[in-house]
């Protein structure tokens, strides 16, 4: 029996660099492939959590952008039912001068009416004493 026989019996083997491994060259290779495996694995996910974090903090931005618009959005509205209200007072306002305004316009005619009235009265009182 060899000396590299007597080494593999003892759970002993060069590598390709002739170096005494614990490990058969196989399994220290799959294990080393392993490693490059993980590391790659760690490093894509490192990317997806970076990832992640972007999609996270852009999302929650637009949300806070929607958020402001949302609220702007809301105040124009209760904006514009504030000034329809004030316009419908506005208007009812207006509707009460103007049957005010009738009523003056009435009476003022009912005044003039009036002293025509009187003032032909005294035309015609004027002309009888001048006449006579």
């Amino acid at each position: 029996m060899g000396t590299e026989n007597m080494l593999n019996t003892a759970g002993m083997h060069f590598d390709d660099l002739n170096k005494i491994r614990v490990l058969e060259p196989e399994i220290s290779q799959q294990t080393g492939s392993l490693r490059d495996e993980c590391q790659e694995f760690v490093s894509k996910i490192s990317e997806l959590q970076k990832l992640v974090e972007s999609f996270t903090s852009l999302t929650s931005e637009l949300a806070k952008d929607v958020e402001k618009e949302k609220m702007k959005a809301i105040g124009s509205r209760n904006l514009l039912k504030s000034i329809a209200k004030q316009r419908e007072t506005q208007k009812q306002q207006l509707l009460v001068l103007i049957g005010e305004k009738k009523t003056e316009l009435e009476r003022l005619r009912v005044e003039h009416a009036s002293l025509q009235k009187q003032e032909q009265e005294q035309i015609e009182f004027i002309e009888q004493f001048s006449t006579t």
